[in-house]
């Protein structure tokens, strides 16, 4: 059986519409500016708490809130530890036409198990966009 818990993000650790993400042009199309997606709602989810299969991810849902359909979307997912130390940065995308105002489910895993896992506390998300 597989337990889950739950983890509230601090609100300021949360970027939702900031971005150091770097814009750059992909197979010809250019990446916009992150203030067309914003994250809804996310959650850090941690499986197997305390044992060596023990997973953290970070679930959510992001909107287009802007005027046009995007057709790549990038989220970065980047966990601390308890002192707030940078433990790992992991970017997961949708290449996938997103209307406008339209709402779709993510989640970004943290790559490493165990105890490793057991460090990560907190995270920011940072969205970046395609047309």
């Amino acid at each position: 059986m597989h337990r889950r818990s739950f983890l509230a993000a601090p609100v300021g650790l949360l970027a939702l519409a900031g971005g150091c993400l770097e814009f750059v042009e992909n197979d010809g199309e250019e990446i916009t500016d992150p203030g067309d997606v914003e994250v809804v709602w996310s959650d850090l989810v941690r499986d197997d708490p305390g044992t060596e299969d023990e997973r953290v991810t970070v679930w959510g849902i992001v909107r287009n809130v802007g005027d046009r359909t995007l057709s790549y979307v990038e989220l970065r997912a980047t966990f601390f530890d308890a002192e707030g130390e940078e433990l790992e940065s992991v970017i997961e995308n949708v290449d996938a036409d997103v209307s406008a105002d339209e709402e779709w489910p993510f989640e970004v895993e943290y790559p490493h198990f165990g105890e490793a896992a057991a460090e990560v506390e907190t995270y920011e998300l940072e969205p970046a966009t395609g047309v």
